[in-house]
């Protein structure tokens, strides 16, 4: 008798969960879906676009310190230019 309520549990939750795929597929080939589907690329590209603008940006301003000869100042330390700020100095 156990065995019948397992099966017949197991079988209802895949029925349930191929009826919930099938809907979600059915929706992505609606035109509602394609639309939704068209409008999150677009979102998904200007959001590429932007952070790899963002990184270019970057990588220029590194490349322009680097033939400058002026130094990043997010790699120098201050104990290289200020030694007395140093805490090694005091006990």
């Amino acid at each position: 008798m156990r065995s019948r309520i397992v099966w017949f549990v197991a079988g209802s939750a895949a029925g349930v969960y191929a009826t919930a795929k099938a809907r979600r597929a059915a929706y992505r080939l609606s035109m509602p879906g394609l639309a939704d589907q068209a409008a999150a690329l677009g979102l998904g590209w200007r959001a590429f676009s932007a952070e790899l603008r963002d990184g270019m940006e970057t990588r220029e301003r590194q490349v322009a310190h680097e033939l400058s000869g002026t130094p990043d100042l997010d790699h120098v330390s201050l104990e290289t230019h200020h030694p007395e700020l140093s805490d090694k100095e005091h006990p």
